[in-house]
């Protein structure tokens, strides 16, 4: 499968871990960060980057404990990458407001820091990502139980068995995804540990249940303290992904919190748009993002 930009990576430390920090385009290109979500990397970011017309030096990090970022030592919780995304920001922009656009996870990220942290965004596209689903007190014994045994019993990932099972697995869930990109994408979120088993490229503690519960007050709040302008893109098909249950009965609360909102619909996509119609999302947020 050819690829029309290549990227480059470096080495980072923010907050005292070693993230992977991947560009594309001129350094002295218009910066766009992008951030990826759950389970994913910023590699796959490919397709959309090759897609996207103009000239950008894009920058995406992989989070830590996926893709080939440092791993904490124990659970992962929200505050974290937030201060991640706030350092790498000072260090690239420390006086400009910057372009950002997350996907799913690393949109809920960039909305809440760009209400916390008003004043460093001066445009931000949110991709699949207006938060979880509300929670009730009721559930936090629950919660704190089940953390605590999977403290005791840290997950693992099972092995994948090859690179044709995972690229199966990846167009049974995004079924518009091309058998090319699925091998590719395959390869990108995998690694083979020392027994020769594939197993996904990230720390098998994401798996760890939050023992925080999703406020979807606080997350209001800070949506109502952005002053950029807001792009939401969703997927045609997004409300078949399990994610978005849940959501759908307060979207238009959600919606009122942003102040200055574009919304756009991709046609013929599921969760992950980049991957399923990266020309169609290119050809959305490119005008957005100028």
């Amino acid at each position: 499968m050819p690829l029309t930009h290549t990227s480059r990576v470096e080495s980072i430390s923010l907050n005292h871990h070693r993230h992977l920090l991947r560009h594309w385009g001129r350094e002295d290109a218009t910066p766009l960060f992008m951030l990826h979500g759950w389970m994913d990397s910023s590699a796959t970011f490919q397709f959309l980057v090759d897609a996207l017309p103009g000239d950008w030096h894009v920058m995406a990090l992989d989070w830590r404990g996926f893709g080939d970022s440092d791993w904490n030592q124990g659970s992962y919780y929200f505050p974290d990458y937030l201060a991640d995304l706030d350092a790498l920001l000072q260090h690239f922009s420390p006086r400009q407001p910057v372009r950002l656009l997350g996907h799913s996870m690393g949109a809920m990220i960039a909305g809440i820091y760009a209400g916390v942290r008003p004043e460093r965004i001066a445009r931000l596209s949110l991709v699949e990502g207006f938060g979880l689903n509300a929670t009730r007190p009721a559930e936090a014994p629950g919660r704190y139980a089940r953390w605590l045994r999977e403290r005791r019993e840290a997950p693992t990932f099972n092995s994948l068995g090859s690179l044709e099972n995972v690229a199966d697995k990846l167009i049974e869930r995004n079924p518009r995804l091309e058998r090319q990109r699925a091998l590719w994408l395959a390869a990108t979120l995998t690694r083979s540990t020392a027994d020769g088993e594939l197993v996904y490229r990230a720390d098998p503690r994401h798996k760890m249940v939050n023992p925080v519960l999703y406020r979807l007050e606080e997350a209001k709040s800070c949506w109502q303290r952005i002053t950029a302008p807001v792009q939401w893109v969703m997927g045609g098909d997004m409300w078949d992904h399990p994610m978005a249950r849940g959501v759908l009965d307060t979207l238009p609360e959600r919606r009122a919190c942003f102040a200055q909102r574009q919304e756009t619909v991709v046609a013929d996509a599921g969760h992950m748009i980049q991957w399923e119609q990266p020309a169609s999302l290119a050809a959305t947020i490119q005008p957005f993002l100028l």
